[in-house]
């Protein structure tokens, strides 16, 4: 029992101490929240469903946790406790072509409104 009251005053003292001592969190861990709206490029209607996959980037190359979302009927999703830095986010929907692209989240909220486009018309010989 002392000792289970012992290592709960060293957590809280562990989680205390740094509010206490005044610092600032570094840029490296300061987090934003993202809001995406995903609609189609042809009417600007809401896409519901769609799956939006966000990657953190470093140094060139996405990592390989991601976060996976879906869009409510509003076309809307959002994330939020995402690292300042680079984020790839990709957009998959029926019936729309793969959308993808790299931001850069260097403030505590960020819009994101992303169109997604018809696919283009295959080409065959065989026509």
């Amino acid at each position: 029992m002392n000792l289970l009251r012992l290592s709960l005053v060293g957590l809280l003292l562990s989680l205390a101490l740094p509010a206490f001592a005044g610092k600032k969190p570094s840029e490296e861990h300061k987090t934003a929240s993202v809001s995406l709206l995903v609609v189609r490029e042809t009417n600007g209607k809401p896409v519901k469903n769609a799956e939006v996959v966000v990657h953190l980037v470093e140094n060139g190359k996405q990592k390989q946790e991601g976060l996976e979302l879906k869009t409510h009927d509003d076309g809307k999703a959002e994330a939020t406790g995402l690292p300042y830095g680079k984020v790839r986010i990709q957009v998959i929907a029926h019936g729309f072509k793969t959308y993808g692209e790299d931001f850069d989240l260097t403030q505590p909220t960020t819009e994101i409104t992303i169109k997604l486009q018809k696919p283009a018309e295959q080409y065959s010989i065989y026509k």
